[in-house]
């Protein structure tokens, strides 16, 4: 029996789901977290410029390139560990390494970033954050450490994975320009599990600021949407008014007015799409920590519902206005179509009127001529006739007058009878 022929890509395709490991990490350690993105449409970036950016930094430390059509990375820069990946519309950096200091957040950390290599990055800074990794002592001292760390009035934190874990940031930017996150574990969390919460804490942070990217391409066409809809509602008003002028004209208004909106739509369709993913994932990612209250703090889902939320369905609600607008305006073109069509219609039937008592009158007319005609021709025939007739009324004794006056109603009959017979005659001829 010949062998199975695997898909050419089969392997690729299921080592796919395997080939982004999360890091292995112990308390205490610490972590600088980056994600560029590039100006302008970033999915359709030249990636090239990511990779030689990568590799720039790769060869600082003498370290082997990743293979050419990679999209992760993972490796050892001396003593530090990269993690490294290449996404839809960004990539992200992530550095590790052993220890923390005395501060509270070592304003160092972000350093682990050669300051020449981030100022040649192809892109702009997404997000960035530090990360701080340390072992539980008690929650008491836990709590006093977060009092001292962050913002209370943002500040979300909760056991995560059974208890293991205390996570916590209060999502501001300090003055350095980075977030923050604090990672409190018990002496017996295993490394692999530090990683993986590590990895959720980075991934909520830089997805959830391109979803925040959909709220400010909303807040952009508000205005527009405002301007488009009151001019709509104008419109749709003066059909409702007679006489209101031609329709001809507010259907190209109604068509300018679409053409606006279908390129607001082309504008802002990928964008409020990739918001609504990324939305998604943020969600997952805070759901699969299994939160649990600590010392009665807002957790990181209730943080999500009041400062999130909101900003998504600000996003949503401008998708959706977008879309009723897009509708109505159809709606009106289909109207105006209508009128025009029904005012074309009104002015086809008084044409046709106005032609029909044009024929009446053409046929009347035409019936005079015909009338007089007979009379001309029957007076000239009846002329000729009298001097056909003439030599036989002296023999009879019949005055010229009585002769005239007795053939002219024959003269006349055989006139009419023979005008009759050729208008017959060209109306068959002309019939199809």
């Amino acid at each position: 029996m010949a062998p199975l022929t695997d898909h050419p890509r089969r392997y690729e395709l299921a080592n796919e789901l395997h080939a982004r490991p999360f890091p292995r990490l112990n308390a205490p350690s610490r972590a600088a977290h980056l994600a560029i993105r590039s100006a302008g449409d970033a999915a359709r970036r030249d990636r090239d410029l990511d990779r030689v950016h990568l590799l720039a930094l790769l060869d600082r430390f003498g370290v082997a390139h990743p293979a050419p059509d990679a999209t992760h990375y993972m490796g050892e820069l001396g003593k530090y560990h990269l993690k490294w990946e290449s996404h839809t519309e960004f990539v992200t950096y992530t550095l590790f390494t052993s220890g923390v200091s005395d501060a509270h957040f070592d304003d160092g950390t972000f350093d682990l970033f050669p300051q020449d290599w981030l100022e040649q990055a192809p892109g702009l800074r997404l997000t960035s954050a530090i990360l701080r990794i340390d072992t539980m002592s008690s929650e008491d001292a836990a709590g006093k450490q977060l009092d001292a760390w962050f913002e209370q009035e943002s500040l979300a934190v909760a056991h995560v994975l059974d208890g293991e874990m205390t996570v916590a940031s209060d999502f501001r930017i300090d003055t350095d320009g980075h977030m923050r996150f604090a990672l409190f574990v018990r002496p017996d969390c295993g490394a692999q599990r530090i990683g993986r919460v590590l990895q959720r804490m980075c991934e909520i942070e830089t997805y959830k600021s391109m979803s925040m990217l959909g709220l400010v391409q909303a807040r952009r066409i508000n205005r527009q949407m405002a301007d488009i809809e009151l001019e709509l509602a104008a419109l749709m008003e003066q059909m409702t008014v007679k006489g209101a002028g031609p329709a001809d004209d507010m259907l190209d208004d109604v068509l300018r007015l679409s053409t606006q909106i279908e390129r607001l739509v082309a504008q802002t369709n990928f964008r409020f799409g990739a918001t609504g993913a990324y939305a998604a994932l943020v969600q997952q990612r805070v759901e699969v920590l299994r939160e649990e209250r600590f010392m009665g703090r807002q957790l990181f889902s209730e943080f999500m519902m009041r400062r999130f939320d909101p900003a998504m369905r600000t996003v949503n609600a401008a998708k959706r206005q977008l879309e009723n607008l897009a509708g109505r305006a159809e709606r009106a073109a289909n109207l105006l179509r209508t009128k025009v069509d029904v005012d074309r219609q009104v002015q086809n039937q008084a044409l046709l009127a106005s032609m029909d008592r044009r024929a009446d009158l053409q046929l009347q007319l035409q019936e005079t001529v015909e009338g007089l005609s007979v009379v001309a021709i029957s007076y000239y025939a009846v002329g000729l006739a009298g001097y056909a007739i003439y030599p036989f009324l002296e023999p009879l004794g019949l005055s010229k007058g009585l002769a005239l006056a007795g053939i002219t109603p024959l003269v006349l009959g055989l006139v009419w009878f023979g005008l009759r017979r050729l208008k017959t005659l060209h109306h068959a001829k002309s019939a199809p």
